[in-house]
């Protein structure tokens, strides 16, 4: 789940440009992979659009929102049909939309895994405060590396050759 990288946002994030590139490793994998995606977009009227550099790929299904948690009546009913009890979460910013959609993936019983460094706020005690939260309301917070190996499980395979390249 992409939260909130847009085009009027990412500008304001001293750490975006690393947000997208991590966000974007771990698309790449979701594509190789299988795993859906599903894309969020704050107030976009205001806001923008998810930024260019995002490379979801076609079909993927983005929700707009004017609430603060991308966990919207769609969305979450976009997950349930997907049947997944894992959710992996980037985006921006860590204390506010990130916070407030993983609290409410956690209320609907989901695991959710943070990837610390594909998310940002505008400010580092901001990021720390909505990590630390997080990890007290039961997410697990990690990096795109372990995120990474996690999914490809073993290196002797074609897939991680193909993909290493995007951590290296």
């Amino acid at each position: 789940m992409v939260v909130d990288i847009q085009e009027r946002l990412a500008p304001a994030m001293k750490y975006g440009k690393q947000v997208i590139s991590r966000t974007n490793t771990m698309l790449a994998v979701a594509a190789d992979t299988g795993i859906p995606v599903i894309v969020t977009e704050q107030y976009p009227q205001g806001l923008g659009r998810t930024v260019a550099e995002i490379n979801t790929g076609s079909g993927t299904a983005v929700y707009e929102k004017t609430t603060f948690s991308g966990c919207t009546a769609e969305a979450a009913a976009a997950l349930k049909e997907l049947g997944r009890k894992k959710i992996i979460v980037t985006g921006m910013e860590t204390h506010v939309c990130v916070l407030q959609t993983v609290r409410d993936l956690l209320a609907r019983h989901y695991q959710v895994f943070v990837v610390g460094d594909a998310v940002c706020s505008r400010t580092k005690e901001n990021y720390r405060s909505g990590l630390s939260l997080m990890s007290q309301m039961g997410a697990v917070v990690t990096n795109t590396e372990t995120v990474f190996f996690d999914l490809m499980k073993e290196a002797a395979t074609p897939q991680f050759r193909k993909l290493s390249p995007l951590i290296k």
